[in-house]
């Protein structure tokens, strides 16, 4: 088993990646085939945020469904632990999904998802105006995080490729509440449409479904 430890904006000293080194070899107890896990420090230099300036995503990569799990902190220590506690009860549920059938409520989409706000994300508005090289290139390769800035503005736009494997709607409930999002992409197995689910409250969950028509 692999384990990657890089920085955003933060230098990862010995001391920490030793640290995480340790804690992460427990990961192989939960699941045997994880191939690698991937530890991403990043450090807001914003000193508002300060206590939350550091922020620590674990990613497990293995011959099942990816696992990650995410956590801010004052302390980097302290993330990766709230993280590395996220992702283990993530592990244990995907351990022990065979023995736990649950049954989702899909409800179509309504006005909850319209009216959720929107949280630390700035808003891109798509005008005629913006020139077509405002446009930031998609990303080729996939698992590789691409930043870049949105024309002469300070908005940054993030962007990752993820392979897209078709799967059911239960199979995409099940993998969002794996990597702890509050909804997923996926491409519907039967009807090849472009699909994403969303947590509504409770164990209510909705499904937007995507009529790709190419013009």
């Amino acid at each position: 088993m692999d384990i990657t430890v890089v920085g955003r904006n933060a230098e990862i000293s010995s001391r920490l990646r030793d640290y995480v080194e340790d804690k992460a070899v427990k990961v192989e107890q939960f699941d045997p085939r994880v191939q690698r896990v991937e530890v991403e420090v990043t450090h807001e230099r914003n000193p508002r945020q300060a206590d939350t300036a550091e922020r620590v995503e674990i990613t497990v990569v293995s011959k099942g469904p990816v696992i990650r799990a995410e956590a801010s902190s004052s302390d980097r220590f302290a993330a990766f632990d709230i993280a590395m506690g996220k992702l283990t009860e993530r592990l244990r549920r995907a351990r022990d999904r065979k023995k736990d059938h649950r049954r989702y409520t899909v409800a179509a989409p309504s006005e909850d998802l319209q009216a959720a706000p929107v949280l630390d994300e700035p808003a891109i508005h798509d005008t005629d105006d913006a020139p077509i090289e405002d446009s930031p290139s998609a990303p080729t390769e996939p698992g590789v995080a691409v930043e870049a800035q949105l024309g002469d503005s300070p908005v940054i736009v993030r962007q990752k490729l993820h392979e897209a494997k078709p799967m059911t709607v239960d199979e995409a409930l099940y993998q969002m509440e794996l990597v702890g999002h509050p909804f997923y992409l996926f491409i519907e197995k039967a009807s090849k449409q472009p699909c994403a689910v969303y947590h509504r409250h409770g164990w209510t969950y909705g499904v937007i479904r995507l009529d790709a028509q190419v013009l």
